[in-house]
């Protein structure tokens, strides 16, 4: 017997069986839309309930990708693909790998378009796994700036607080190229019901709007956009110290600054004021805004799942519950040494 062939043949087998699979989060911003832009402070969270996979599997021949947006050869990714397409190109590039022989499946439970973070979390999940596919050593600082290629050609200035949202198990304070640390999230016992307008967030133009109006209106938009970071540096204190009647507060104030900034619309505002009579401690849009997802603070389970069913009767198209039991931490340094 040839114990070389079988050796050989049972490593070419586990070669050709070989499939990794990573993981990535949808992000909900709390505090901080569009001032987190003009460097102000922003409070995001990952939702744990609502994610990305990104497969890859061996394949004999060739580089495809299959999404919910495109089946096919990476090479021939379409341009509104762009920021997928470079991002892998350049990854394997770096790597090493161009010539890879490889099936990418893309599986994403984020509703695109709705100020969720879904392309954010997408490029996450990507690089995650062809870092690890290729058996690379990836840490979080190398993992934020890889996804950023896409985020840069999807999105034109991204903050970045989407991808360091996307890639945490933690709620996170974030100040544009200063600070992007855990918070010591003491709320247990609260929910958030996140509902989908059914319309389409426009970031693109929201980001345009008030870059518009910063530079043409700031006597009216610069204070807006100050007192947005003002609620959050607010939040912070309250989220720390476990003050729910205080964060529902300042949500409402922070609708109200973005209302006034022009971000808002009536269907945001009707599911804002729907939930407000259900019973919320406070409620906001969240995201880029003209269109995209609305959120709402709860104090218990029973209220979140009566407020998710009215949100519904009020036009959302889909509703999501949060719990906060699962932020329970001290605020340890998240360990990003190796990223998998």
């Amino acid at each position: 017997m040839n114990y070389d062939k079988i050796v050989l043949f049972e490593s070419e087998r586990i070669k050709l069986t070989k499939k990794v699979i990573s993981k990535s989060y949808a992000k909900i911003i709390l505090f901080g839309e569009h001032s987190v832009v003009y460097g102000q402070p922003a409070i995001a969270l990952p939702l744990y309930s609502v994610d990305v996979h990104a497969e890859i599997s061996l394949e004999p021949s060739g580089q495809t990708l299959s999404s919910r947006y495109y089946e096919g050869p990476i090479a021939d990714m379409s341009n509104n693909l762009l920021g997928v397409k470079t991002l892998i190109d350049h990854i394997l590039n770096e790597l090493g790998k161009s010539s890879a022989n490889f099936k990418m499946t893309i599986t994403s439970q984020i509703p695109s378009e709705r100020g969720m973070g879904s392309s954010a979390a997408t490029a996450i999940a990507i690089t995650r796994a062809l870092y690890q596919y290729f058996d690379v050593p990836l840490n979080r600082e190398k993992l934020l700036k890889e996804a950023l290629i896409e985020e840069k050609i999807t999105h034109g200035n991204p903050s970045g607080i989407d991808t360091a949202t996307a890639s945490s198990h933690f709620p996170i304070w974030f100040i544009k190229h200063k600070e992007n640390a855990q918070i010591t999230f003491n709320l247990a016992d609260y929910n958030l019901v996140i509902a989908d307008s059914g319309i389409k967030g426009k970031t693109a133009d929201a980001v345009s709007l008030i870059a518009r109006n910063m530079v043409d209106d700031s006597d009216n938009t610069k204070p807006l956009i100050d007192d947005l970071g003002r609620i959050a540096t607010e939040a912070k204190r309250a989220i720390i110290t476990g003050d729910g009647s205080k964060i529902g507060d300042l949500m409402y104030q922070s609708q109200q600054r973005l209302h006034d900034l022009g971000v808002s619309t009536p269907t945001l505002d009707k599911l804002v004021s729907t939930s407000k009579k259900a019973g919320a401690l406070g409620a906001k849009l969240t995201g880029s805004g003209l269109g995209g997802c609305m959120i709402a603070l709860t104090d218990s389970t029973t209220t979140a799942q009566r407020l998710a069913t009215e949100l519904r009767k009020a036009g959302a198209t889909q509703t999501w519950i949060q719990s906060f039991k699962n932020y329970g931490f001290n605020g340890e340094k998240q360990n990003d040494n190796v990223v998998q």
